[in-house]
């Protein structure tokens, strides 16, 4: 496969199209996805004391829903899932799904929502989902650090957060970890797919906002350790841009770590994390 500036529309299209690498036999892995995930966060939501609607901004869509562990302690870590959609689809609604097995474990998620496309704007994703971390770190002052947790185009936003400036924000996150999965950190080629005609983002914002570009922004800070995970039927455009990305961060002085997820596909290998044995969610 050659570089993706050397692609057709079509194959350009196919190598950011998901659900065409997947293996699994169903009529839509699409909404699958959205089913399995949306039944896990129901669930999640039965049998934990979860927060609904928490507002970190004055947006209408600039709300959490926060479920706490079982048995919290002073300080207990928390996990904010960022989730994905190519930035128009899904929302915290159906983003609860990991929660269970970590509030039994004294861990509390918060699932983060932001305004997707058509009504929001890439740019103001990015900073709504910042202003979502600086509100979680001046809010829960007792936890014992916070953990980003993106997938696919969660996980280019979570990545966009470690690059930030929190200086206007009046503070800086005890940010302890990021675990991006399947993520995209270029957004330039995303601009001549199918993926653009909804986003309508221009050459000038993809390159402010893909973290590939924002690198030299990370260097010289006190990084937070960064799993880049990747699932096994994930395209090869996404496997090279994960694979990218840790090098940006190694190369920063980031401590990164990559890991290829046997037997999944871009859907399930962020499903899964509602299984208490599953890889991902015992890292």
């Amino acid at each position: 496969m050659g570089k993706w500036q050397e692609m057709t529309k079509e194959e350009l299209e196919t190598q950011y199209s998901p659900s065409k690498w997947s293996p699994r036999l169903v009529k839509d892995v699409i909404e699958a996805h959205i089913q399995t995930t949306g039944d896990a966060t129901r669930r999640a939501q039965a049998a934990t004391q979860v927060l609904l609607n928490v507002p970190y901004g004055l947006g209408e869509g600039e709300k959490l829903d926060v479920y706490l562990p079982k048995e919290p302690s002073q300080t207990f870590p928390l996990v904010l899932y960022i989730h994905g959609g190519y930035w128009q689809l899904l929302s915290k609604e159906v983003s609860g799904f990991a929660a269970w097995p970590l509030v039994t474990h004294g861990i509390a998620l918060a699932a983060v929502d932001y305004d997707v496309a058509p009504k929001g704007h890439l740019e103001e994703m990015v900073r709504q989902v910042q202003r979502s971390v600086a509100f979680a770190a001046q809010q829960y002052t007792g936890s014992s650090g916070l953990y980003l947790l993106g997938h696919s185009a969660g996980a280019h936003l979570a990545a966009m957060v470690l690059s930030t400036d929190w200086t206007e924000f009046g503070i800086v996150p005890n940010i302890k970890g990021a675990f991006l999965v399947s993520g995209v950190y270029d957004l330039e080629p995303i601009m001549h797919t199918y993926v653009n005609d909804v986003l309508h983002i221009n050459w000038e914002v993809a390159q402010s906002n893909s973290p590939l570009r924002c690198a030299p922004q990370l260097e010289g800070r006190p990084g937070c350790p960064v799993l880049i995970a990747v699932a096994q039927h994930d395209s090869p455009e996404f496997h090279r841009q994960s694979w990218e990305y840790f090098e940006v961060l190694r190369m920063a002085g980031w401590s990164a770590s990559f890991l290829d997820i046997a037997d999944t596909d871009h859907f399930d290998v962020a499903e899964k994390l509602f299984q208490e044995d599953y890889l991902l969610t015992q890292v």
